[in-house]
Order: structure tokens, then C-alpha cells, then sequence
């Protein structure tokens, strides 16, 4: 067994064991393994161990390594949880099957525009910039109301949940409640939250999706 089949199968159980600790099924939490900067070599022996379920950071990126490898493997789904530009949504539109980051109106339009363009339907998330960063994409905490309902009556965009990544030395699970609370007044199930570090803490809190890179795949050079 090499080193990142050995550490999904860790994570795996882990997820399992959070999920159960929540009073939750461990299937309705789903680890999204972020394949963000490793090539086919580093993908193949854990997608051969089962994981279907990868996530990228740039539409280039993916564009370069995915395309052969969901022809080889039509079950594989493939989510976008970097930042997207403008530019990239029609490629992105066509490589994935979600989008976690939908953080400003001209995101929106052009997802809603290449979708009806493309017969195409993705599973969306609303990225919230719940520490408010500056440096930081999505929107704030008290728009996500307007912003949400812009979507959903002007866009008419299905939109799947939220998610966040919570400020690095900010306490984790106080953005995890604030985004669980934001879903629930906005009538959402998804939650996009919980990375390597947190996402225990996350599942305790309510997440669809955990987003896991370097426990599977090991430490980024």
C-alpha cells in the first residue's frame, strides 16, 4: 500500500469517526481530496483506491492533467475551489462538475450564462468571507441574504450551499458556526468547510464537504 493510499484510508476513517461523534451518517459528508499541484503519478494510486471525488484550485491547472483522466474514469467529479476569473468560466463550465467559490455578481452571470450556453448543470457554492480579510475573496456574512436571493430570482442559479475558509489564526469552528448558521437561515444544506487541519471540527459542525490535499497526498514542495 504506498503512502497516500495508506493516508486516505487514515482520513477516511476519520471522517467516519467525526461524522458518527456528530450523531451524523458518515455518507453525508463528502472529502473532496485536493489534487492542486500533483500530477497523474501522485492522482492514479488514489483514485485506484476509490476516492472520485478531487478538487482543484486553477482552471489551467486542471485543464492540463483532468480531461484524460475523467476519459479513463467517467465517474470521477471534479470541483473548482480556488478563485475563478471571468475569463476561465467557459473552460470551467465545461472540466467541472462544482464550483465552491461564486463570490461576486459578474462571477454569477457568467456561470449562469455558460451553463444555459453549454446544457451543462454544476453543483454551486457561495464562497463568504467570513473573517471579513481584505485579502480574501467572497462576500461578506450580511450580504450573503441578497446575494443568495440575486442568484437564485435574477440568475435563476440552483445554488447547492456555502463555503468559507476561515481566517488562519482565527479559532476555526466559530467560522464553521457562522457559515452552518448563514446555510440554515438561507435554507441550504451544502457546507464547503474543513481543510487538512480542521476538518473534524468541521464535520462536528454540520460539513457536506471537507477539502483534504496534503494529509493524502503529503506535504506541497
Amino acid at each position: 500500500m504506498t503512502q497516500s493510499i495508506a493516508a486516505l484510508r487514515d482520513i477516511e476513517s476519520r471522517i467516519e469517526l467525526a461524522a458518527k461523534g456528530a450523531g451524523r451518517d458518515p455518507a453525508s459528508v463528502t472529502l473532496v481530496a485536493v489534487s492542486k499541484t500533483y500530477d497523474e503519478a501522485a492522482i492514479l494510486p488514489v483514485i485506484g483506491a476509490g476516492q472520485r471525488v478531487f478538487g482543484e484550485n486553477r482552471v489551467q491547472e486542471a485543464k492540463t492533467k483532468w480531461p484524460p483522466l475523467k476519459g479513463r474514469y467517467p465517474d470521477l467529479e471534479l470541483h473548482l475551489i480556488g478563485p475563478l476569473q471571468s475569463n476561465k468560466t467557459k473552460e470551467a463550465v465545461e472540466l467541472f462538475d462544482a464550483i465552491h467559490t461564486i463570490d461576486r455578481p459578474k462571477i454569477a452571470q457568467a456561470i449562469a450564462h455558460e451553463m444555459a450556453t453549454q446544457g451543462r448543470q454544476l453543483q454551486l457554492y457561495v464562497q463568504v468571507n467570513t473573517g471579513e480579510e481584505a485579502q480574501k475573496a467572497g462576500i461578506a456574512p450580511r450580504e450573503t441574504e441578497a446575494f443568495l436571493k440575486y442568484c437564485r430570482d435574477d440568475l435563476r442559479l440552483a445554488i447547492a450551499g456555502l463555503m468559507c475558509i476561515p481566517p488562519v489564526d482565527e479559532e476555526a469552528a466559530l467560522h464553521f458556526g457562522l457559515l452552518a448558521k448563514l446555510a440554515g437561515e438561507n435554507q441550504l444544506q451544502g457546507l464547503s468547510m474543513g481543510m487538512s487541519g480542521d476538518f473534524e471540527t468541521a464535520i462536528a459542525l454540520g460539513a457536506t464537504h471537507v477539502r483534504v490535499g496534503s494529509a493524502i497526498f503529503g506535504v506541497r514542495g
